[in-house]
């Protein structure tokens, strides 16, 4: 089993805080302690402290968004399917760890301000590859561009905010009825399926 750098387990930390506390509500010492990392090391990869560990965070989750929908995706025939399993595997995630792990992006979008810059152009950019990704994957399939990309962008808003709702309210059934909607509408415009 390869090892992880210090650095790296900083990132992966800083994700997990983001998924369950958001950025505001770790302290350094929790990343540290998360991380399994010495006292000093987060500014000597981060010289930018908490900020820029977030971002990379942040960057590594997009990172890993096209191998992620690649996979699930060469699973599943039906691009709905695969959506579909993607939204399963989060509301379990989300159910399993008792309401407490949404999605990473959307709790730091939420509670960043205007200066918080490096932040938000980071968080930009990961909405746009998932968006992205997803579209990528969809017109694999037989959707045309512009199909693609608005149902990419409003299964993207959906999870988002179903996620949200669901984190809040400590059901899943917010995001669950959100997703049905959006399912049976993609299916009553393609009936038979898409088909490239």
């Amino acid at each position: 089993m390869k090892k992880t750098s210090t650095r790296d387990n900083l990132i992966n930390a800083m994700t997990d805080a983001l998924q369950r506390k958001g950025l505001h509500g770790v302290g350094l010492n929790e990343l540290l302690d998360i991380a399994g990392a010495p006292k000093g090391s987060l500014y000597h990869h981060f010289p930018g402290g908490k900020s820029e560990l977030a971002v990379a965070a942040i960057e590594r989750i997009s990172e890993r968004i096209d191998s992620l929908f690649a996979q699930l995706f060469s699973h599943q025939p039906d691009p709905l399917n695969a959506m579909h399993s993607w939204l399963q595997g989060a509301l379990q995630q989300l159910e399993s760890s008792g309401f407490e792990r949404g999605c990473p992006l959307a709790t730091i979008a939420l509670e960043s301000s205007a200066d918080d810059v490096e932040i938000r152009a980071a968080l930009q950019r990961s909405f746009n590859a998932v968006r992205q990704a997803l579209s990528r994957q969809l017109r694999a399939h037989g959707y045309a561009d512009e199909q693609a990309e608005n149902l990419a962008a409003l299964f993207v808003a959906i999870y988002e905010g179903g996620l949200l709702q669901a984190r809040v309210a400590g059901s899943s059934e917010p995001l669950r009825r959100a997703a049905t909607a959006l399912f049976n509408l993609a299916r009553e415009q393609f009936p038979g399926g898409v088909r490239p």
